[in-house]
């Protein structure tokens, strides 16, 4: 009686001119509507009516209007099963469409097969990368098939709330026919099983998914779920998350905007401006334009469907309810510089302190597998963009990578890229020494399953920018009007991929630039190509730096030495600003408290934008990182996931590109530091009294007096 009286109110008083398309849905009346819209040239009228999950309310709904709609739209089943209204079979569904008789009758499935894939494709295709390795949830069992499979080609982090899901994902990826058909089999004998019995039988699971959901909600990148199966799974914690979801009305997107979502991706086309409808409505009302033209029922073909979406120019909708936002995904390895590193992590440090164990330590970490070191948050770029990370390390020092082959250490890079794909990284960087062995990054670009970057553009363009702002703090060496340093600089280890660029940059900044390296004829060659570029640089090669040494007032180091002496401190002149940018170090610290009257700086630090930035210690100030690894940042938040720099011929055009997009990025200098921690204008001040002073008392042709070392060390 009442399912009778529900469908008496909800049928129309007369019979309208115009086509009425009756969307019976199982989810609830919340949404219903009754408005006259205009679709393809032709006005319909559009009637919803929900019936919370009761099959025998559709049935008599459907019975109510047959012959009064033009076409019945089905819709609302999983809707109302993820709320618990619905726990009935594909039976009891299809009984509401026998209802409809000859009148045309769609579930929209044609179509929300091309609108789910079209979706995801267009926000690939509008932002490159967007879905690459992106950990995604997907709720629900069996409703987004389409979507998944798509989102399958762009990352293997596919996660279903469902075991059948998992199952069938499983078999997706894996290429697994039997596997696939297996689940099907299983979800046929499931569905077999009598309403009442199957619901105990599947109640358990259910509880399961639900759990499992809200476990992988906290760290997934994007969820597949219509907006009842959020609610119905209880998800509360979508901040940043995308979410790919269906007919999603203003009232929803607010409310997933007010959950802090970043973007809603729609794959319903929404034409009207004062209703929301489904992809069976849409659907209803292109198979009654087709009838209407070829003056019979006939079901929607490709072509027809294909010719209503151009004509009536649908496309599927990206909604930013929290104005443009877009979260990167990182990775970077790190390895031990030193043996020291060994003495500040236990359970090691205890072993060490062992005689003889320090070796011993040393050469069994290099086996070690990569593990991820550090989760990195809290970076956001003055443009809105964000980006989180992780910092991964392998085992190997220096010493222990260049004792094996490049094999060696390439095997364990490829294991902490399949490590960054699996966390959902977009881009991988190379810190300190991974990236000088063997080609420097060519080969692991090449294999790896996700873009690679050195970072030594941006090393390069962070040493010159380090020391220029150094040389003008110190206020020694006479510098132009336009910043052109009117002295002499050099670089050692300037055939290196970093020390090439520097050599470049500085023989536009700079009077006359020494270029050092063994590599005689790779130096002769630089030095041609140097002058090429610009005819009235002034430039000299060497195959050590001793003799030029005491007249530079600028060095850069850019050497792959591992510790080895590269060059006298005791020659440098008073005031010289050194930049070492090698890892590790060229000078050790006893090299730098030789010499007071000198400033030596640990290449360009990059301090990172945003005001919560949250890392473990990587032996610099918070919020502070190496320019290697600010570039691979860079690179994220542009949203440029590109092999942008490998191999030991650093692009000119690349330093530069990287530099602009730092700033773009709010990327700025950090604080300058040496060995022993940062440089304040009392250390500049120390260092300028005495370099002049030791410059008073030098003679030429002389080294330095210990006059200048014995007033102390350099901080």
């Amino acid at each position: 009686m009442t399912h009778r009286s529900t469908a008496d109110r909800s049928a129309p008083r007369r019979a309208r001119s115009r086509p009425v398309v009756l969307n019976v849905s199982l989810a609830g009346p919340e949404l219903d509507y009754d408005v006259p819209v205009t679709l393809l040239g032709q006005t319909f009228r559009l009637v919803r009516r929900g019936t919370s999950g009761d099959v025998a309310a559709a049935v008599s709904m459907v019975e109510q209007w047959r012959g009064r709609a033009s076409a019945f739209a089905i819709s609302g089943v999983r809707e109302a099963r993820a709320v618990g209204l619905f726990s009935g079979d594909d039976e009891e569904v299809e009984a509401i469409r026998a209802a409809c008789g000859e009148a045309p009758a769609t579930d929209g499935e044609l179509l929300t097969d091309v609108l789910q894939e079209w979706a995801i494709r267009s926000v690939q295709a509008e932002l490159p990368g967007y879905f690459t390795n992106a950990r995604t949830l997907v709720l629900g069992n069996g409703y987004h098939v389409r979507t998944t499979r798509v989102l399958s080609e762009f990352t293997p982090n596919v996660e279903h709330a469902d075991p059948v899901g998992r199952l069938d994902n499983l078999a997706l990826r894996a290429g697994v026919a039997a596997l696939g058909l297996a689940v099907d089999a299983a979800s046929l004998s499931l569905r077999l099983v009598p309403g009442r019995l199957r619901r105990g039988l599947v109640a358990p699971a259910e509880w399961v998914a639900h759990g499992l959901a809200r476990r992988a909600t906290r760290d997934c990148d994007v969820v597949v779920a219509s907006y009842d199966e959020l609610t119905g799974f209880g998800l509360e914690d979508l901040a940043g998350k995308t979410v790919v979801s269906s007919a999603i009305s203003s009232a929803r997107l607010a409310e997933l905007g007010s959950r802090g979502v970043d973007r809603v991706i729609d794959t319903t086309p929404q034409p009207f401006e004062h209703v929301t409808v489904v992809a069976a409505v849409l659907e209803a009302m292109m198979m009654l334009r087709e009838t209407g033209r070829a003056g019979d029922v006939r079901p929607l073909d490709a072509d027809a469907m294909l010719r209503a979406i151009q004509e009536a120019g649908l496309e599927p909708r990206s909604l930013l309810p929290n104005g443009p936002r877009r979260k990167s995904r990182f990775a970077f390895v790190i390895h031990p510089l030193s043996t020291q590193y060994f003495r500040n992590v236990q359970p090691l440090d205890a072993i060490t302190q062992l005689p003889g164990m320090t070796s011993v330590v040393e050469k069994a970490a290099a086996y070690f597998p990569p593990f991820v070191y550090s989760h990195v948050t809290g970076i956001r770029s003055p443009t809105g963009a964000e980006a989180e990370g992780w910092l991964i390390t392998v085992g190997g020092t220096p010493r222990e990578m260049l004792s094996h082959s490049p094999e060696f250490t390439y095997s364990r890079l490829l294991e902490a890229a399949d490590i960054a794909r699996k966390l959902g990284a977009q881009i991988m960087g190379l810190g300190a020494f991974t990236k000088v062995v063997g080609d420097a990054g060519v080969t692991v670009a090449r294999r790896a399953p996700l873009p690679v970057t050195t970072g030594n553009s941006y090393s390069a363009s962070g040493a010159l920018w380090a020391a220029h702002e150094a040389i003008r703090r110190l206020g020694i060496a006479e510098v132009d009007e336009v910043g052109r340093l009117r002295g002499k600089t050099m670089v050692v280890g300037a055939t290196g991929a970093i020390g090439s660029v520097c050599a470049r940059l500085l023989a536009l900044a700079s009077d006359e630039v020494w270029l050092v390296s063994p590599e005689s004829a790779k130096l002769l060659a630089l030095k041609a190509e140097i002058e090429a570029e610009d005819p009235r640089a002034r430039v000299f090669v060497a195959a050590r730096p001793d003799d030029a040494l005491p007249e530079m007032d600028m060095i850069v180091t850019a050497t792959s030495a591992a510790g080895q002496k590269v060059l006298d401190v005791m020659a440098l002149k008073p005031g010289c600003v050194v930049t070492d940018v090698a890892r590790p170090l060229d000078l050790s610290a006893e090299d730098v408290a030789k010499r007071p009257d000198v400033l030596v700086i640990e290449s360009g630090e990059i301090e990172l934008p945003g005001e919560r930035v949250r890392m473990r210690d990587i032996g610099l100030p918070p919020g502070v990182v190496y320019a290697c690894l600010a570039e691979t940042i860079v690179l994220a938040l542009e949203g440029r996931y590109e092999t942008f720099t490998v191999g030991r011929n650093i692009e000119w055009t690349k330093v530069k590109e990287i530099y602009r997009l730092g700033l773009k990025h709010g990327m700025r200098l950090a604080t300058i530091s040496g060995v022993n921690g940062v440089y304040t204008d009392e250390d500049f001040d120390r260092v300028r009294r005495l370099a002049l002073a030791a410059g008073a008392a030098r003679q030429p042709g002389t080294h330095p007096t210990t006059l200048a070392t014995s007033q102390g060390g350099q901080s």
